[in-house]
């Protein structure tokens, strides 16, 4: 079992916990992740490791309460404990050589994109930080995105915090006065997809992190099988980082969307129960 050390809530519908992991602490890199079974009864639902400290053996993990697993995970407080954890799965994020590097969250995709960035200015690379929000009271990690970039762009969909206007129009901005050797694109597939069309105009590389459905993370059952350059690859074990310019985008919205209805039916009653 894995004890839940801190619980913050960052906004309305997000949750950051820091969780005791000590093997996992110590191996983890950036864009890697963990599959989580709250209890016996509870589905496997992999989270994306926000930070991690080796030293104390712990990781984070920030979840949006959306979901049947995720609503249950956010009703926990510190000194419970979730049933089980595995990881870290996945492969690294290859940064390559890049030196001045644009790294693009959306929403609670925002998460995954940090310790990205994290890493890359603890390496001496110059890096540049965007995220998107619908609103002021949705915006998670604003200080701490600002304590790591050289620029911080923090959007909003109804412009309540003073910037109104979309992710990829604060790329188009930046990249008036500035040059990128790499792009890391991570949230909701129309804006990664949205951030790929601005980066390959300009054949900047770009980085995107996908979320297909997944079941094992073992790459065995094949549930996220992604399209990738014209072949079949699988998010869990060949990914969850992969070319955005590569990526068969179309593919992965019909991929997403085939359990929609059943989701919703059941986030609807999970809610009731929960209430």
């Amino acid at each position: 079992m894995a004890k839940i050390l801190t619980k913050k809530q960052l906004n309305p519908d997000v949750y950051l916990f820091e969780l005791e992991a000590n093997a996992i602490s110590k191996k983890v890199e950036p864009g890697q992740f963990i599959i989580l079974r709250v209890d016996e009864f509870g589905e496997r639902v992999p989270l994306t490791i926000a930070d991690h400290d080796a030293i104390k053996g712990t990781i984070t993990i920030i979840v949006q309460a959306i979901g049947k697993t995720t609503l249950k995970l956010s009703k926990l407080n510190e000194g419970d404990s979730v049933l089980d954890l595995v990881g870290p799965l996945g492969r690294p994020t290859e940064f390559e050589e890049a030196k001045k590097v644009c790294v693009v969250g959306g929403g609670v995709g925002t998460a995954i994109a940090y310790p990205s960035a994290k890493y890359l200015a603890t390496h001496n690379v110059e890096v540049d930080m965007i995220a998107g929000f619908r609103n002021t009271e949705m915006i998670i990690l604003e200080n701490e995105m600002k304590a790591i970039a050289n620029d911080c762009v923090i959007m909003t969909d109804d412009g309540s915090n003073g910037n109104k206007g979309f992710v990829t129009n604060a790329l188009e901005e930046l990249l008036k006065t500035k040059e990128y050797d790499l792009v890391i694109a991570i949230g909701p597939i129309p804006m990664m997809r949205a951030i790929c069309d601005v980066t390959k105009a300009k054949n900047i590389k770009t980085i995107v992190s996908l979320n297909p459905i997944m079941i094992d993370g073992t790459g065995m059952c094949g549930g996220c099988r992604v399209t990738v350059d014209g072949q079949t690859k699988f998010a869990c074990v060949d990914g969850p980082d992969f070319d955005g310019h590569k990526v068969d985008f179309s593919n992965l919205v019909e991929r997403n969307r085939m359990y929609r209805d059943d989701e919703s039916h059941q986030c609807r009653l999970m809610k009731e129960e929960v209430k």
